[in-house]
């Protein structure tokens, strides 16, 4: 019987532990309302953020009220070049989530930013018993839903799909390759 090489996650802190670094990403994306194919490679950063009194603005936008000793939170910082680009040059952006866990599995995500709308939002996620991140975000227009999982130590997978709430139409999905870069 073959061994089982992928270590098993079983906490939000474990995952996002073996998700901190520098990851080089080739994302496509399919935009089934427009019917157009895009590729993407990015260069990602994640690392954690340790200002409490920024985490606090963030929060206090929702009127959530939470104990700032079990949020932690992340800093996600991207370099990316679209094959939809006309200028070739590389776009720039970060976003802050703040997870506050109602167990060690799951619970709520506070963004400075969202990932389908460029606005504040929280998410809802879980991590599964296959050790995959799950998550979802409902906006004012629509619904994402997305799915984070480690194929070996420095390979993770990622896919999503943009969905419209009012009629639950598929507006886009994308699916990622992540590299780690390995400092030596």
């Amino acid at each position: 019987m073959k061994k089982n090489l992928k270590k098993k996650l079983t906490t939000i802190k474990e995952f996002i532990n073996q998700s901190i670094g520098e990851w080089k990403s080739i994302r496509s994306t399919h935009s089934l309302a427009f019917q157009e194919f895009e590729n993407t490679n990015s260069v990602i950063k994640i690392s954690y953020f340790d200002n409490d009194q920024t985490v606090k603005n963030v929060i206090n936008q929702f009127n959530y009220k939470f104990k700032i000793q079990t949020c932690f939170s992340v800093n996600i910082s991207w370099r990316a070049e679209s094959s939809w680009s006309t200028d070739n040059s590389k776009k720039t952006n970060q976003t802050l989530l703040i997870f506050s866990p109602r167990d060690i599995r799951s619970g709520i995500i506070f963004r400075d930013k969202g990932y389908a709308e460029s606005i504040h939002s929280t998410s809802e996620y879980i991590l599964d018993d296959n050790s995959e991140l799950n998550i979802i975000t409902t906006y004012s227009e629509t619904l994402s839903e997305e799915r984070i999982w480690f194929l070996s130590e420095n390979v993770r997978s990622r896919y999503s799909v943009v969905k419209n709430k009012t009629h639950n139409s598929i507006l886009q999905t994308s699916f990622s390759t992540e590299i780690r870069k390995i400092i030596n």
